[in-house]
């Protein structure tokens, strides 16, 4: 399980960097240069033009890494659940393509703009019913909701399948919404990728260490480039898979709950942007928050975009720490 895990890291790191050097030139070439708000800070409109749709480069390192591996695991006959693995890697994969019409309609109109908001959520609304459902029948899944901390097990019937979609796509779009300044998005997955592969030896589970892995080598590799002063964005197309691998993992640990300490940050930022909207209608034009998500607040109070993901990430670690005693480890 360990030389799996290693190999898998290593691979999908050189693979990423790769990648993403070769990418950067052909991207600009095509002129695939992001779009900046102009209610956004000032200083980031010197970041206009900078590749986007980064996340091409690690989805196709993980893609391929990914195929190898299972290949390898299936001969050796290593691999227990492969239907499972499958299911939640076709997942992150479905929300990537969603990232990649929505960056390609952004491209086609020279905007910022995107896809509308419902129609981006449709589409995620469906991906995740798809997993749920293909989750379910293939075994993978029961109504069963473990409660970290009372350490039991409560079944909800249908309305499992309602918390599950409004959990699966709040996660995925606060991932996309946590992607704002230089390597933030990759720094607190990379986080959140580390979480899950410790739980993932700690309770033995083959198939959450590989894509665990997956993200680690992928978040790694990509920051090469994505640190700060950034060469190249993932943008919607890299946040939404990532966001996709994120719940993948936890529905691979069969604790989806865990998704809260754990993606403390993603919530973060995407109640901040509720908070702000909510705010600014309540008290007709006042603003709770500098700007939201709550990453731009802290640069307008003064912060380096440095700073913001180096306590970001430690806050995510922090809540990592915690959301270990949340884990249903199995007993000896």
């Amino acid at each position: 399980m360990l030389v799996y895990f290693l190999i898998t890291v290593i691979f999908t790191f050189v693979l990423t960097a790769l990648f993403s050097r070769i990418l950067i030139p052909k991207l600009k070439s095509l002129k695939v240069g992001q779009k900046i708000l102009d209610i956004g800070p000032r200083w980031h409109k010197n970041k206009e033009g900078t590749p986007t749709m980064g996340g091409i480069s690690f989805i196709v390192a993980n893609i391929i890494i990914f195929t190898v591996v299972v290949i390898v695991a299936l001969v050796r006959k290593d691999l227990q659940d492969f239907v499972r693995l499958i299911i939640c890697f076709a997942f992150a994969i479905i929300n990537g393509i969603i990232g990649v019409i929505d960056d390609r309609a952004k491209i086609f109109k020279k905007q910022n703009q995107g896809l509308t908001a419902a129609q981006k959520y449709l589409l995620q609304l469906v991906s995740a019913g798809l997993f749920l459902f293909f989750m379910t029948i293939s075994g993978s899944l029961t109504t069963e909701l473990y409660i970290p901390l009372i350490d039991v097990r409560w079944d909800l019937g249908w309305f499992y399948y309602v918390f599950s979609l409004v959990l699966i796509t709040g996660i995925v779009n606060s991932v996309n919404l946590t992607d704002g300044i230089d390597g933030l998005a990759s720094s607190v997955t990379f986080v959140v990728g580390g979480f899950f592969a410790v739980a993932a030896f700690a309770c033995e589970i083959f198939e959450l260490s590989i894509i665990s892995a997956l993200v680690i080598g992928a978040t790694l590799g990509f920051l090469v480039y994505n640190f700060y002063p950034a060469k190249i964005f993932m943008g919607d197309t890299g946040s939404l898979y990532f966001g996709g691998m994120v719940v993948a993992m936890a529905y691979l640990l069969d604790n989806p709950v865990i998704l809260l300490p754990v993606g403390i940050i993603y919530i973060i930022e995407s109640f901040s942007v509720i908070l702000q909207v909510g705010y600014f209608k309540l008290t007709h034009g006042k603003r709770l928050f500098k700007m939201a998500p709550i990453h731009h607040h802290f640069e307008k109070c003064g912060w380096s975009e440095i700073k913001v993901v180096f306590v970001f990430s430690l806050v995510t670690l922090a809540f990592c720490v915690l959301a270990w005693f949340c884990l249903e480890i199995p007993k000896i």
